[in-house]
């Protein structure tokens, strides 16, 4: 049963649109919701609204701005419920980690970007030799086109919103097409907050239609975009004739490397929620353990009871684990644990193994056990491709030196997380990992004013409060000759 239809939201006016996509429930495999199917002609004009509007929001005092962000920010975290349940019903993610996490964070990344705008610095210098002063100033771009995935939709979508408006531009948004609704719902945020009509435009639609045509749109400058490699090498090749500046946050395949020394009692509840959380389909999740032979053994069956207790089923009740996104994920997931069968890995739990047991109503959903594969090459596609479900393959390892060449031996580098005890361990492992953030004996313990992102095939740029300020600006140098 359609519940909601969304619309595109265009120079502050909700867009009814002909052409519709049906979006479906992933814990009832029902289609709830239809968006529209945008184009060329709708990014067109979004992108005259968001010119017209930049003229007015770039101007305005920084101050304005951040009052505005902080009015959006009380008025989301007033709705939190409202935007919990809808999160929830379009992504399979647990109501009880959307409540927790995902709306309360997008409402943090309103209030800490327009809180941070308050407090830049510019650099200076004077050259007494010839009596002249330069300074910096950072100007805002203009429009933005914000391309972002459907596994943690608010939540990230305002990550690249937030700090693109506190600088001064103005952007037009494509949410991934499976995952709409708390996008759509923003925009009503937006108007109510008293943000200028044209300083957010959402433009619904796939990527191929809609997202190609923000990236090939000559008078959008700038391009943010979170979602999986092949479609930043796309866009990469779309945007090469614009010369235009871009920020790809992509995916990985992100090792956990335990040491014999580690306290097994953090490190395996930790690492249940750093491999399963959000049904897996988190880019930071961990998805390939290694092990120190001295507790190999002790750390895989406790690991796995640990992982047997996690309850799946609809995302509504008491469950740490609901529905993955789509038939076709569900499909491409459990494919790699048909893979494992095929040469001759062991499943030690989870998918074919341990029942499911979810309810009537769910039977079409897109649900799985996570799975725990074992005796598994390094060399396997599922030690080298990123799976983003709940699917993780632990193997043991003997020396400090191999398990960081292991764990490098991938093309992805976005986490990892670092077990030990040893601190000379913990600094030496962490230098040598080639990723952008690594976690010791915790994982997603995030500070925004840390820089974020990926290194080889994972991505290019940094977010945080300083690098997406940067990316947002440009810097001008300005000198004046006394």
């Amino acid at each position: 049963m359609v519940e909601v239809e969304v619309q595109n939201f265009i120079n502050g006016v909700f867009k009814h649109s002909e052409n519709l996509i049906d979006s479906y429930e992933p814990s009832t495999g029902q289609v709830w919701a239809r968006i529209p199917d945008s184009d060329a002609e709708d990014v067109h004009d979004a992108v005259l609204a968001a010119k017209q509007a930049f003229q007015l929001w770039s101007c305005m005092p920084t101050q304005q701005r951040s009052k505005i962000m902080m009015k959006i920010a009380d008025v989301l975290e007033s709705r939190l419920e409202e935007f919990a349940q809808a999160e929830s019903r379009d992504q399979g993610k647990p109501l009880s980690l959307a409540r927790s996490v995902d709306i309360p964070r997008a409402v943090y990344n309103f209030r800490f970007f327009a809180t941070s705008i308050l407090h830049s610095l510019e650099s200076s210098s004077y050259l007494d030799a010839v009596g002249a002063v330069n300074y910096t100033s950072r100007m805002p771009i203009g429009v933005a086109g914000l391309i972002s995935p459907w596994n943690l939709p608010l939540y990230l979508l305002t990550f690249k919103i937030a700090p693109a408006i506190a600088t001064g531009n103005v952007v037009i948004c494509k949410p991934s097409e499976m995952t709409s609704v708390t996008a759509w719902m923003l925009c009503s945020v937006f108007n109510e907050a008293g943000l200028p009509p044209g300083v957010v435009n959402m433009v619904f639609g796939t990527g191929p239609r809609a997202g190609e045509a923000i990236v090939k749109n000559p008078h959008i400058p700038i391009i943010s975009f979170t979602g999986s490699t092949a479609t930043a090498q796309h866009i990469q090749e779309k945007s090469a004739p614009f010369c235009k500046k871009l920020s790809l946050e992509l995916g990985g395949k992100n090792p956990a490397l335990i040491f014999k020394d580690s306290d097994l009692e953090q490190c395996i509840p930790t690492t249940v929620r750093s491999t399963f959380s959000n049904q897996g389909e988190i880019c930071l999740c961990t998805s390939r353990i290694f092990v120190q032979n001295e507790i190999y053994k002790e750390f895989l069956e406790k690991f796995i009871t640990a992982t047997r207790a996690i309850k799946v089923g609809d995302p509504k009740e008491n469950v740490q684990m609901g529905a993955l996104i789509s038939k076709e994920h569900l499909k491409k997931v459990k494919g790699y644990v048909d893979l494992a069968r095929k040469d001759g890995a062991t499943i030690n739990c989870g998918d074919g193994v341990d029942e499911l047991d979810i309810g009537e109503k769910q039977e079409k959903g897109y649900y799985m056990r996570p799975t725990i594969i074992t005796d598994v090459a390094d060399t396997s596609k599922l030690m080298q491709e990123e799976i983003f479900g709940p699917v993780v393959c632990v193997v043991p390892f003997a020396t400090e030196e191999e398990a960081i060449a292991r764990a490098n031996s991938v093309k992805y580098g976005l986490c990892a997380t670092v077990w030990a005890k040893d601190v000379g361990v913990v600094h030496r492992v962490s230098q040598k990992l080639q990723v952008g953030t690594v976690w010791t004996n915790c994982w997603l313990v995030r500070d925004l004013n840390m820089p974020f992102g990926g290194m080889k095939a994972s991505g290019i740029g940094r977010e945080g409060f300083k690098e997406s300020i940067d990316f947002f600006t440009e810097v001008k140098t300005i000198c004046i000759k006394t």
